[in-house]
Parts: structure tokens; sequence; C-alpha cells
């Protein structure tokens, strides 16, 4: 995964309004409906063997740390989906808000002093960018793709203030530190 993707996952999932189930049966359960039934495609999921999925559901044992890992994140994955779709197509129409420290480099036009540095930066980015970037994510967009949407939405709405400055400078995300997604 990248860095911009997992930042989508995780503002994602922060709009869940219930927690996800605590025991490991009810957890197996919920993925097994998820997957009609098919313990196979479960295993898959999880990364262990069929047999082990089955051994989790009867009790005969219990997960380890990485298969347990696996399985709160698949169910993190699935869980509420209608609620989290409904709160993506709101925050698309609103926008939302990106907070990432991150090396801007420029294209300018020549006799301009935009170097390339690292910045924190804090934006709402416009309802049409926001949905643009979540029908990449959704459509499964690689992670560069991904940072040049956001690259791009942040260069409109801070750099170039919505038209108002700095035409033509083309801005390009790299390098990230770090970046939060909120809506």
């Amino acid at each position: 995964m990248g860095a911009v993707r997992d930042a989508l996952d995780r503002a994602r999932q922060a709009v869940a309004t219930r927690p996800i189930p605590v025991r490991t049966g009810t957890r197996l359960t919920f993925l097994l409906k998820a997957e009609k039934g098919s313990t196979a495609r479960v295993a898959a999921r999880l990364g262990v063997s069929q047999r082990t999925v089955q051994r989790y559901l009867k009790g005969d044992r219990s997960p380890n740390a990485a298969a347990a890992a696996a399985l709160e994140r698949e169910v993190r994955k699935d869980w509420q989906p209608k609620v989290k779709e409904r709160a993506e197509k709101q925050a698309a129409a609103r926008g939302i808000v990106i907070e990432t420290r991150a090396r801007f480099g420029f294209r300018a036009p020549a006799g301009t002093t935009d170097d390339g540095r690292l910045r924190r930066i804090t934006q709402h980015i416009t309802p049409e960018n926001s949905a643009a970037a979540f029908a990449a994510y959704r459509a499964g967009a690689s992670e560069e793709e991904l940072q040049a949407i956001v690259g791009g939405a942040l260069g409109e709405s801070y750099f170039r203030d919505g038209g108002r400055r700095a035409q033509g400078l083309d801005v390009e995300l790299t390098d990230i530190d770090y970046i939060d997604v909120g809506y």
C-alpha cells in the first residue's frame, strides 16, 4: 500500500458508527457472511489455510498475532459499507481536508524561486477534487496516480488559491512524511 491509499483507508474506517465485533468467532462469522460461506475465500483473505479457519470456527485454535491482525483488518474493511459510502458521498459533495507533511516540487516559469522543499499543509480541497480522489481510490488507482491527484488538488486550493494567484504553477507531491484525510 501507499501513504495516500492508507490515509483514505483510515478516513473511511473512521466514519463507522459501531465498533467491530470483539470475539474471534463473531469476526469470522461476519467474514463468512461477506464471502457467502466460503471458508476458502476467508482463508485467502487472512493468509492462512482453509483448515485453520475451520479450527478457528470450532474453537479448537486461537489465531496467532499475525492472523488476529489480519482478521481485524479484513473485518474493518467490510464493516458498515453503507455508512462508509454515505459518508464518502457527503464528503465528496463538501470537500475533504488533507493534512500532510511532504516535499512539494514545482514547475514554474523561469526566474522564480520555487524550490521543492518539505512543507506541512492542512488544506480543504474542492468538492470536484475530492470526488476525483474518491473515484480513483475506488477504481484501484496506483499510489503514483493518487499522489498526482492529491498534489494537483493541493496545488489548486493552497498554492494557486483557486486561480487567484500563481497561474501556471504545476505542483508535484513527493516524499510524503505523513498524510491524513478528514471528512
